[in-house]
């Protein structure tokens, strides 16, 4: 299992989970913050400092984000396991299709 980022991250992306991640795991795209699943380990300094509740543990995910699951897993399908996101930067593809065809969140 892992953390995934969900709906409410979109058009927020406030960062503090990128800086208390001790595995370097969250990566950004353009609307949106993505946990590698790969590389997460669990172990959740992630969660408590977002700032717009969008993190849970994949198991205790809420019904209405159950598809971000499969968003944060698919959003590396090209890319696969970068091993860091500081040192990669900004994912230059955007976004998952489902994250990019949403309206801009206010």
């Amino acid at each position: 299992m892992t953390y995934v980022i969900a709906l409410p991250c979109v058009d927020v992306t406030d960062k503090a989970c990128v800086e208390e991640c001790p595995i370097d795991c969250i990566y950004a795209g353009d609307r949106m913050l993505y946990v590698q699943p790969d590389e997460c380990t669990d172990c959740g300094a992630c969660e408590p400092v977002c700032p717009v509740e969008a993190i849970y543990y994949e198991d205790d995910l809420p019904a209405e984000y159950a598809g971000y699951a499969a968003v944060n897993s698919e959003f590396f399908a090209t890319i696969g396991s970068p091993g860091g996101a500081s040192r990669l930067g900004p994912i230059s593809t955007g976004d998952h299709p489902r994250v990019s065809a949403l309206p801009a969140q206010a």
